[in-house]
């Protein structure tokens, strides 16, 4: 990977994320530090807290005002749009790591020649579906954002061809994926740190969507902020929008997920659990005696139903 992405945090540390910190995005400030980052640990258990933690945590009692909740929902797709016109195509780094994480993307096959057919949502600039283009030629994907410019970003890339990829702009929680994306025509769905961007009371309609277009049979793959992870716990007072959910500087949101939360909204949805476990990672500076704990949810869920041949 050519590119390191800058993984960005509430404090006043900017860390240099590595290829299994693609699609953090929080706030931060100064210094630059070189992480030297050891092997990712799959675990059922959520991370603990350090001392200060839960005072981290249950100290921040005091909720941003409701003018200011509205306002940030109002302005949920101006300030994504603000985000990627700041950053073009330069924060995220392109994530070669999918199909070593989700095995699904080439297992899911009934026969080798079969042409899978993946929905990227919450595509971006292209981070995921570009890298996967290029290494399956046997796919075809559906890709859409929040974002109007991070969609024409995808549509300006070298290797995006209309033949192989379709890019749309849709927001998951209101438009009908329907509109561009046949009903039960999925294979795979991607949440790849999408599902946290949006309200935590919206997320069902999200799901709803998405099923819709999943096959009988088909998986949803996803991966996304865990409960106690070093962002959230790094979180000013006044960032504070609702139970793990936060506000960065920028006016995007982030919630940090539980594995039985995220279990709870699937199965609500219809789909079914087939894996939901914490990834726990540490970045650590030793010259700078910095050690930080990363937790993501990685997780398998799939639609009741047989498999349809393509």
């Amino acid at each position: 990977m050519a590119r390191s992405e800058e993984t960005r945090f509430p404090g006043d540390v900017k860390m240099t994320a590595t290829e299994e910190d693609v699609g953090s995005k929080d706030e931060g400030s100064k210094d630059v530090v070189s992480p030297c980052v050891p092997a990712q640990t799959k675990t059922s258990a959520a991370r603990g807290l350090t001392a200060e933690g839960p005072q981290r945590v249950g100290g921040e009692r005091a909720l941003v005002s409701d003018f200011k909740h509205m306002k940030l929902e109002k302005e949920a797709q101006k300030n994504w749009d603000l985000f990627y016109k700041r950053n073009a195509t330069h924060f995220f780094k392109d994530r070669h790591w999918t199909t070593r994480e989700f095995e699904e993307l080439q297992a899911c096959r009934e026969f080798e020649s079969q042409r899978l057919v993946l929905l990227e949502a919450g595509c971006g600039v292209g981070n995921c579906i570009f890298p996967l283009l290029e290494d399956d030629l046997n796919i075809f994907v559906y890709a859409c954002d929040f974002s109007p410019r991070a969609v024409e970003f995808v549509k300006q890339n070298p290797l995006y061809c209309p033949e192989r990829c379709c890019a749309f702009q849709c927001d998951l929680t209101n438009d009908d994926l329907r509109d561009n994306v046949p009903e039960g025509s999925v294979d795979v769905i991607t949440l790849i740190f999408v599902l946290s961007a949006i309200h935590p009371d919206k997320m069902k309609l999200a799901l709803q969507n998405i099923s819709r277009v999943l096959k009988p049979g088909g998986i949803v793959l996803f991966r996304d902020y865990g409960l106690h992870d070093h962002a959230m716990l790094r979180f000013k007072a006044g960032s504070k929008l609702g139970e793990n959910f936060y506000v960065r500087q920028d006016g995007t949101r982030s919630y940090f997920f539980s594995k039985e939360f995220l279990a709870e909204l699937f199965e609500d949805t219809g789909l079914q659990s087939v894996s939901n476990d914490y990834v726990l990672r540490e970045t650590v500076n030793k010259k700078e005696g910095l050690c930080v704990p990363r937790v993501f949810l990685q997780s398998k869920f799939t639609k009741p139903g047989r498999p349809q041949s393509s």
